[in-house]
């Protein structure tokens, strides 16, 4: 499924371009990319749940750009895998939003930080910490583009709940800081649940990066 793509870059990292459904002759103008889950744990662009939002997506006239990390760098390099990915997305689209799930939610919030002119950035099952030295927690408060945490009140292997915490207070203390929270009654890897989850994802994007 979907176009093979190579991400420019030093390193090796490729991806798979899902095309929206109702797009025109030239193509959508919108794309989202989709971070996987942690690569040392089988996380690949092939992970269900970005399978599932990268449906709902293309569904709403928006293309998915699915990447694979290069090689594992204690996450030092996954954030540049997707820094790259944003690149190749924004020479191409007119809107970018970014998606992330559990390790690659965590990456997608980290790293929206640096670029202030994305359309959304979402975030499924996010852990607290990337590594050692960067944290999602601390990061949420320098993200311009508006931000959807979507967690699983049973997910017992993320530590989401200083990324959740800190987002309800960011939420509730500046007016133009758009924040959503949705909140499942779901497991870490949202099973049965996340079609659900998708499509309030899709959602979210579908009313921020359509034309």
């Amino acid at each position: 499924m979907g176009d093979s793509v190579l991400i420019p870059g030093a390193r090796d990292v490729r991806a798979s371009l899902d095309r929206a459904e109702t797009a025109g002759a030239d193509g959508a103008d919108a794309v989202v990319v989709a971070c996987p889950p942690h690569p040392q744990m089988g996380g690949t662009r092939r992970d269900s749940r970005l399978m599932a939002v990268s449906d709902a997506l293309v569904e709403r006239g928006i293309d998915c750009l699915r990447i694979d990390y290069g090689e594992w760098d204690e996450g030092y390099g996954e954030s540049t895998d997707v820094d790259n990915a944003i690149g190749w997305a924004r020479e191409r689209y007119d809107r970018v939003g970014l998606f992330g799930f559990s390790f690659g939610g965590t990456v997608a919030l980290v790293t929206a930080a640096a670029w202030p002119d994305l359309m959304g950035v979402a975030s499924l099952a996010p852990a607290a910490r990337v590594n050692a030295d960067v944290d999602a927690e601390g990061t949420l408060e320098s993200i311009s583009a508006p931000v959807l945490i979507v967690y699983g009140t049973r997910d017992s292997v993320a530590d989401w709940e200083p990324v959740v915490d800190r987002a309800k207070e960011l939420s509730g203390g500046d007016v133009d800081r758009v924040i959503e929270l949705a909140e499942f009654e779901a497991d870490h890897l949202f099973v049965g649940r996340y079609g659900r989850a998708a499509e309030r994802i899709g959602e979210f994007f579908g009313t921020r990066l359509a034309g």
